[in-house]
């Protein structure tokens, strides 16, 4: 019986890594980078790099979409002062999800899908709405998915680090980069204030 084609939208090395192999014994699998958000360019180059390898160890074939992040930024420019998991993070998921469908129906798939849902910072009920919405503008089928459950983020975790894949500290977005800074900066200050008690 021959699997059905799916394209699946690979925002990142480690959740490409746990997602291929759920999805691979069921599906012919391909996998889309389509991540404009990710700044700066060596960021992406690296993701990008890893995702790669990630296809080759998995036996898969990985397409690559258009880096544009003047385009991103553009487009998410009304939304800088959201916090993470707001509205900016809705047109990210729209814009990325938008071009994985626009290249599924082109190249003949199936259905589509993101990796998306596996990080517990995504909203898989908001990415799997959005998915629906794209597969009917485009005649597909869109796998809904919140991968993250049964313990799918700390298996994706415990793979990525066996496999030695760098694993990032932030979405990829300047604002989300900024936001971990922040945190950082925060933890950094209660260290130092418990060390000073």
């Amino acid at each position: 019986m021959t699997k059905p084609r799916l394209l699946v939208h690979v925002c990142c090395a480690p959740d490409a890594l746990y997602v291929f192999g759920l999805l691979a014994p069921d599906y012919d699998v391909t996998g889309f980078f389509s991540n404009s958000n990710i700044q700066p360019r060596e960021e992406y180059e690296l993701r990008l790099d890893e995702a790669r390898r990630v296809a080759r160890r998995a036996g898969l074939p990985l397409l690559e979409d258009d880096y544009d992040p003047d385009g991103w930024t553009a487009l998410t420019a009304g939304f800088k002062a959201e916090p993470e998991k707001g509205r900016r993070c809705d047109v990210c998921y729209a814009s990325r999800l938008s071009r994985t469908a626009v290249r599924a129906a082109r190249d003949g798939f199936d259905a589509f899908t993101t990796v998306m849902s596996l990080s517990p910072w995504k909203k898989a009920a908001v990415l799997n709405r959005m998915g629906r919405q794209f597969a009917a503008r485009h005649g597909l089928t869109y796998l809904e998915a919140d991968f993250k459950k049964k313990d799918g983020f700390k298996k994706s975790c415990e793979l990525s680090r066996a496999a030695g894949l760098y694993r990032q500290d932030y979405c990829g977005c300047v604002y989300s980069r900024e936001a971990a800074r922040e945190r950082e900066a925060a933890r950094l200050a209660r260290e130092r204030a418990r060390e000073g008690e």
